[in-house]
């Protein structure tokens, strides 16, 4: 790393202080807690830009180091201050540098699929693979829990090299996770593929419940050792909860809790989904998904429910579910039934289609109408909002279109809540 390097991440930190400390920010932080906590002045607005392959500058940040590693922590304050700066969504700034534990985990649960991949550049294509397990009972033998393992030394010399470079600056925090999702269904989709996990229903249940209690062992294993060894997290803060939300609230980490002593499941956030079983029956997921969900959520503090499933109609099994916070509404969601749901006593998490903002013609009283649907169906109920942009692969190589639906929907909620 050169010494033009360091000025520049330098620089980019004082920014970030800057920022940390804005009005604006604060305000944010300020809203996001009274959500969480219980009662909403207004919707939340977040719109997700990772995925977008179109961005490009002044709508993207402009990366200045060579440096491998000096590159990477330039992304990160550059990402936060574009935010903060184009996009200009609710995200919060917090005045630290993140950084999370370098751990290892062994691959495939002993087992090894084979992936097929249509190559086109850098497009979107489609991708198969060949399912290692064919039948479960027969095969169940093969299959092995992970292992994991922890580099102290390395996530402490990775720590001691931002400390030197911006520690004077803002603190350096450990904080994040080691995990997306513990929904299971992923993972059994990769063991034995999409067709049979639903076939797998009818044609060997005893087998497929196998599946499931291993999947489920095997995440509590993880997560009870990542406890054990001290490396689990708060994420109640401008932490990425759910399927695309912050997780700030006053209710974790449990009331037990004692500052500055290791992090427990029950003090976290967790997202649960089953996104693969989306044209499965309310009766199949309450026999073969929904029991492993319940014993994962009881171990933790909230759980935030769903990403690209409808959650309508398996609404009356879900609602059973252990400390559950959060529902995500996707695009195909019906909102109404939902909203009557889950009134003002869960987040009402809504996903607007992201076709709306990626088709050749962006239509703004198309979009602006999406909005004030979802607005006029949550207010009627009570229901505290956030509407999350997200899935977004494209924008017509016009990327100003993310922050315009951002300022679209702030008008229309000045509007019309």
């Amino acid at each position: 790393m050169t010494s033009n390097e360091r000025g520049i991440i330098r620089e980019l930190a004082k920014r970030k202080l800057e920022i940390a400390s804005h009005k604006k920010n604060l305000e944010r932080k300020k809203l996001w807690l009274s959500m969480h906590d219980g009662i909403q002045t207004r919707p939340m607005i977040l719109a997700e830009d990772g995925g977008v392959r179109d961005q490009k500058p002044p709508f993207a940040p402009v990366m200045q180091c060579d440096d491998a590693w000096a590159k990477g922590v330039e992304w990160g304050l550059r990402w936060e201050i574009w935010r903060f700066e184009h996009l200009d969504d609710d995200r919060v700034v917090e005045p630290f540098i993140d950084m999370n534990w370098q751990i290892d985990i062994s691959p495939n649960f002993g087992v090894e699929k084979v992936d097929h991949h249509v190559t086109d550049g850098d497009k979107m294509t489609a991708r198969s693979w060949d399912a290692p397990i064919k039948d479960i009972r027969q095969e169940f033998h093969r299959l092995r829990h992970r292992t994991f393992s922890i580099d102290r030394s390395k996530t402490a010399a990775n720590r001691q090299k931002l400390e030197e470079l911006v520690g004077d600056i803002m603190p350096i925090r450990m904080r994040g996770s080691f995990w997306w999702t513990f929904g299971l269904t992923i993972q059994a989709i990769d063991l034995i593929g999409l067709e049979n996990l639903m076939l797998f229903m009818y044609d060997d249940p005893e087998g497929l419940h196998m599946l499931m209690g291993f999947l489920r062992d095997d995440n509590l294993a993880f997560a009870e050792w990542c406890e054990k060894e001290g490396l689990l997290n708060l994420n109640n803060g401008n932490d990425y909860i759910g399927s695309g939300s912050q997780g700030y609230t006053c209710h974790l980490p449990a009331k037990d809790y004692k500052p500055d002593s290791p992090v427990r499941r029950k003090d976290l956030w967790l997202l649960l989904e089953s996104q693969e079983t989306v044209g499965v029956g309310p009766d199949l997921y309450r026999e073969f998904i929904f029991p492993y969900h319940k014993e994962i959520a009881e171990k933790f503090g909230m759980i935030y429910y769903g990403c690209c499933e409808p959650l309508n109609t398996r609404w009356d099994v879900l609602k059973n579910l252990p400390n559950l916070k959060a529902c995500s509404i996707a695009p195909l969601c019906n909102q109404e039934v939902m909203a009557e749901a889950l009134k003002g006593d869960y987040i009402f998490s809504r996903k607007p289609n992201p076709t709306l903002i990626s088709t050749p013609h962006f239509d703004e009283a198309q979009i602006q109408k999406d909005i004030r649907d979802t607005l006029s169906i949550c207010k009627k109920h009570g229901c505290r909002t956030e509407l999350i942009m997200k899935d977004v692969h494209i924008l017509n190589n016009e990327p100003e279109r993310l922050a315009r639906w951002v300022q679209l929907a702030r008008e229309e909620i000045a509007k019309n809540w």
